[in-house]
């Protein structure tokens, strides 16, 4: 079979390839290794995948690239993250080192809030500019996919102009960009003495604008797989208000999310889970009884290591437990101004593997198909397998556990990006 390009002399030829969903427990330790393995490349997609001779039987190509025995792996799906926002967060971070937490910050009119007044005064073009930055730094650390929530508005206009930034990064940027629309993110000081006629606003007003801006008809067929999210918190949004907004995004059609148990346990887990929500994260603070239901569902919890590093706390989500439970687990940046400035799942993996105890194997499975599951596009994206988008990345490693064992530099040599290599 004709084919664009044979990549050949692969060290490790690293798969994820995880064909019946996402993965759990010992099959979080299999990333599908083949040593000396190549791939064969044709309009964007992975024609085949396997050991060096069986693809030169099998291809003929127009040109052979030489990767001189380095590591390949999927590219990288990140499936939390915030990258659409003006302004930075640098008082606060001198804030938590003498000892403030993240919710006396946002009491006091800080944290989210403060980022809000800055985005809603910046203006579309800043928003596009800026966040095309973070996903250039993202696509340097080997993401190719990646989700981004609206979040810094917090009224009608800045939500669908958040939105709006969204589409046109999934437009113009080479990543894959899949967009949450997460009005309730926090209760807006305007509505601080009324939340529940702000939760109004989003189940009666933003929702179905958002729908339509995302879900408006083209030739009869949506333009986009899109969510909706809350946080579900102390000093953001209870259990009972939670659950009006997923319901209400569920009605019209939103595939669901929900930050659950990062500080505090509402029962947002359970509610969820409940609703058939694609992925709940933080989870810090879930319960044993959520777990076990966790683990016998098709949501996949996300968990953000990095927020915890960034605080400098010693406490991070038992994700130990979660895998060894059977729950289908992801890892995410939540690259974000306030609580997680990262930009790196490398880097995640690295804390992951210190902190929480996962192997080099489960990190980069949570990184790579457990990712892509979360966020809708495990059938494309995630994992090196014939048929799948050619998104994959050269490191310049020979075994791939130095992508979490090392940290602090750039490691990844070339990134593929639906079969075109891409600038980083």
């Amino acid at each position: 079979m004709k084919c664009e390009f044979i990549i050949e002399n692969i060290g490790q030829l690293v798969t994820c390839a995880s064909p019946g969903g996402p993965k759990r427990r010992s099959a979080m330790q299999d990333v599908g290794v083949i040593e000396g393995g190549a791939v064969a490349i044709g309009e964007g997609k992975l024609l085949g995948v396997g050991r060096a001779q069986d693809i030169a039987a099998g291809f003929t190509a127009a040109e052979t690239i030489d990767a001189v025995g380095r590591v390949v792996v999927p590219g990288f799906v990140d499936p939390h993250t915030h990258i659409v926002f003006a302004g930075d967060r640098l008082d606060e971070f001198e804030l938590k080192i003498k000892g403030a937490n993240y919710l006396d910050i946002l009491a006091s009119g800080g944290g989210i809030i403060s980022t809000v007044k800055k985005t809603r005064d910046a203006s579309k073009a800043e928003l596009v500019a800026q966040a095309t930055e973070r996903l250039d730094k993202m696509l340097e650390c080997g993401t190719t996919t990646c989700e981004i929530k609206t979040g810094y508005g917090l009224n009608t206009e800045t939500e669908l102009k958040m939105l709006d930034v969204i589409r046109q990064l999934g437009e113009s940027h080479v990543m894959d960009v899949v967009p949450t629309f997460l009005a309730a993110h926090a209760v807006p000081p305007e509505y601080r003495a009324n939340p529940e006629a702000y939760v109004v606003l989003i189940c009666e007003e933003m929702l179905p604008l958002a729908y339509n801006c995302l879900f408006g008809a083209q030739d009869g067929q949506p333009r986009v797989t899109a969510f909706a999210d809350v946080f579900c918190e102390n000093n953001a949004f209870d259990l009972e208000q939670s659950r009006r907004v997923l319901e209400a995004a569920k009605r019209l059609g939103f595939a669901l999310k929900a930050h659950v148990d990062e500080f505090t346990n509402l029962g947002g887990s359970r509610m969820a889970i409940g609703l058939g929500a694609a992925s709940i994260d933080h989870l810090d603070a879930i319960s044993d009884e959520e777990i076990e239901l966790l683990s016998r569902s098709d949501t996949v919890g996300i968990v953000t290591p990095t927020v915890n590093f960034n605080f400098g706390s010693r406490e991070f989500a038992n994700v130990r437990k979660l895998i060894d439970a059977g729950c289908a687990i992801a890892l995410s940046t939540d690259y974000n101004p306030g609580s997680a400035p990262c930009p790196s799942q490398p880097m995640a993996m690295a804390i992951a593997c210190r902190y929480q105890k996962l192997l080099p194997s489960e990190a980069l499975n949570a990184v790579t198909i457990n990712a892509a599951h979360s966020i809708g596009l495990g059938a494309t994206n995630g994992s090196l397998e014939a048929g799948k988008l050619a998104d994959l990345v050269i490191a310049d490693v020979k075994d791939y556990r130095s992508l979490a064992y090392e940290f602090g530099s750039v490691q990844i040599e070339s990134v593929m990006k639906r079969g075109n290599w891409v600038e980083v």
